[in-house]
């Protein structure tokens, strides 16, 4: 399923900046991405995980309460499926100011919502930037691109 939403954002969604998932027609697509190879399944799935993150981007941002000492502790099921290396990768990026507390739990939201069983750094950039580009924060998202296409990976500087 990852796939099929990777393929439909390089090839439709993060192509053109003015457009979204919602101004292309459902039919459409799902021809388009058929004759590109992926499977009927992969591509309802690929609809129903976009539809709802951008149900989810669009509900109002509840400030988390902000403690210096706080921090997140992860489930059994997010620790099973999420590698160590994403996690670290998450922290970084929140740490940079890139993401906030809520699109964190957001981008680990729809990585637990793949149907694949262990998820590693490579999808988790990819919905990083899925997020970041459907909430219109194009500099972000830049950043995060960075980090999905440099071999070097990220710093701060």
């Amino acid at each position: 399923m990852l796939e099929v939403l990777i393929f439909m954002f390089q090839n439709y969604l993060g192509t053109q900046p003015q457009l979204n998932a919602a101004d292309i027609e459902e039919d459409f697509l799902a021809q388009e991405l058929s004759q590109a190879g992926f499977d009927h399944s992969d591509i309802a799935g690929a609809f129903d995980w976009y539809k709802q993150l951008r149900c989810l981007i669009s509900q109002p941002y509840h400030q988390y309460l902000s403690n210096p000492t706080s921090f997140r502790v992860y489930i059994d099921q997010e620790l099973e499926r999420i590698d160590a290396e994403s996690f670290g990768f998450l922290s970084f990026v929140e740490q940079a100011g890139v993401i906030k507390p809520n699109e964190r739990d957001l981008i680990i939201d729809r990585a637990m919502a793949l149907k694949q069983k262990d998820i590693t750094i490579e999808e988790v950039r990819w919905i990083t930037m899925m997020v970041l580009w459907n909430d219109n924060r194009k500099k972000d998202y830049l950043f995060v691109e960075d980090a999905v296409f440099n071999p070097k990976g990220l710093t701060l500087q």
